[in-house]
Parts: C-alpha cells; structure tokens; sequence
C-alpha cells in the first residue's frame, strides 16, 4: 500500500484487507470500494505515549484509522503535497503537517529541546511551532503538508543546513537540530523568524523545506 501523487495537493492511497493506514482528520476527500474511517487516538504504533505527546503538543484531534478495500483520495485545504518514503530511517515531522501515513510505521513523539537543548526549547516560542515534533519509522510512505511546494535539501557532515524555523516542514536521518541566533535574549524575546534566528540542522540526512513561511 503505497500513495499515488494524482497533483501538487492530492494523493491516491490503495487499502487493501488486512493493512491500515492513518491520516488527519477532515483529509479525505473522496473514496472507492469498502472503506471504514475510525477515530485513532494512539495513531499508529505509537501507542500511548504518542498521544500523550500529541495531547502535550495541543494536538487534541484523533487520527483517523482508514482500513478496508478500496482507495482514497487525500487532500487538505489545497496545501501542497509532498510524499516520502522511508526504507528504516526515522522522520520528524511538525504534527500539524502530517496529512496521513501508512501503519507500518512506528509513530512516536520527540521533544525538540531534547536535541537543543534550552535553545531547542525556545524555538517553540519564537517560531509559533510546538516544542514536539511527530516521529515516523520504519519502511513506509507517509504524505507531508506544506505552503507553495516543497524542496529537500540534503544534509551532510561538512555541509549542514540552516533554516527558517516556519519554513521548516520535515527531516529524516541521523540529524541533530540546534536553534541559532546572532541577537541577544532581550532582543530574541518576541520577534518573528528570518535572519534573527535559524535552525542549524547537521549531520546526515535530508531536510524538506516549503515555499512559504506561513502556518498551516
């Protein structure tokens, strides 16, 4: 089971028996053939403490659990719509921007301050965004949610990459993240993002950035 691109802001997914997947909710569009749409608050594999994450992240909307035979169109708000692949490796993904993914990946929740520290922490206040992201892993496809199309930018050790924190929608491999700044506390405090402050993503792996920085 794997998503179809139909255009820039709708995915096909085929659903066949004994196979699930989970998308947001309200981002169905249209579907074929006997197919059901459960609210999920786990999501995925995840189990508990990935909704207790997502409750932490304000995130109080189930997933929905699509199962069934037939296929299904997904959509959301006319946002652009990018499809990743993963073959092991681990995505993180801002929660609001996650649009559906395939239930054999294992979904969980991290704490972005965990890899930047205090740092980490404040990138939540001063980006709008929260402090937890969603964590996808294992082999599966999962359709992310982005304003004005979407470009991966690859990460390597001699080349690590700096990005406005909203305009920032994914990232997946052995990637540490480290919110910079060239101003001081007092004048951080309250100002929007830009040149202010950048998330400094390093390592291996590949980060997917939108066009635009407005919120979903």
């Amino acid at each position: 089971m794997a998503f179809r691109e139909i255009n820039g802001k709708m995915v096909e997914a085929t659903v066949a028996p004994g196979q699930r997947l989970f998308s947001q909710r309200g981002a169905m569009l249209a579907y074929q053939g006997e197919v059901s749409f459960t609210p999920n608050m786990a999501g995925g594999q995840g189990g508990v403490m990935s909704m207790i994450g997502r409750r932490v992240a304000n995130e109080d909307t189930p997933l929905m659990a699509v199962e069934g035979s037939g296929t299904v169109l997904f959509g959301h708000g006319g946002h652009h719509i990018q499809v990743i692949r993963l073959s092991g490796d681990t995505l993180c993904v801002e929660a609001d921007r996650l649009l559906a993914f395939e239930g054999t990946l294992q979904q969980g929740t991290m704490f972005l301050g965990s890899q930047g520290g205090v740092m980490g922490m404040v990138r939540g206040q001063v980006s709008g965004q929260g402090l937890f992201t969603t964590t996808l892993k294992g082999h599966g496809a999962v359709a992310v949610m982005a304003h004005g199309g979407v470009i991966e930018i690859p990460i390597s050790p001699q080349r690590p990459v700096h990005v406005d924190p909203q305009a920032y929608v994914a990232h997946h491999g052995d990637v540490r993240n480290k919110l910079s700044t060239a101003l001081g506390w007092r004048d951080m405090v309250g100002r929007g993002s830009g040149e202010a402050f950048q998330l400094e993503l390093s390592g291996s792996g590949a980060v997917y950035v939108q066009a635009s920085e407005e919120k979903l």
